[in-house]
């Protein structure tokens, strides 16, 4: 766990995805303040992440950096994962409320292949993914595919 007085990982993990596509945009500190209504200077702390960055204001990042939500969070390694403080919680300490089941929905696969489907422009090659992912699936309903 990070120590006191110093930021958590995660915060300077996302401070850092917000550097570096500010960088890649030609953005300076300055301006990126001044689109979200702030100085640099807290700009500057959101970027070490010595301060924490809001839900609202990173869904504003993410507007004004051209990038989805979960860019600031991707490459994360996994020892930075470790000490968000929300790994205090193991899943077997959990209430049965909090669990979530093993739902397809809830998977990273998932949510991937429906980003990509959408990413299709063309309705018709679209409709023709769609119809042929269903017959593969019907193909081996009743059956184990593994």
């Amino acid at each position: 766990m990070a120590s006191l007085g110093k930021p958590n990982p995660v915060d300077v993990h996302v401070g850092s995805r917000v550097r570096m596509r500010r960088t890649l945009l030609g953005i300076s500190q300055e301006k990126l303040g001044q689109a979200l209504g702030l100085t640099f200077q807290q700009v500057q702390k959101y970027e070490r992440g010595a301060n924490r960055i809001g839900a609202s204001r990173l869904f504003d990042l993410s507007r004004i950096l051209e990038v989805p939500v979960n860019f600031f969070f991707e490459d994360m390694a996994e020892e930075v994962q470790e000490q968000s403080p929300g790994r205090l919680f193991e899943k077997e300490q959990e209430p049965e409320a909090y669990q979530i089941p093993d739902d397809p929905m809830n998977r990273r696969e998932t949510l991937e292949l429906v980003r990509a489907y959408y990413r299709i422009a063309d309705p018709e090659s679209r409709r023709r993914l769609f119809d042929l992912m269903r017959s593969i699936a019907n193909a081996f309903d009743g059956e184990d595919p593994e």
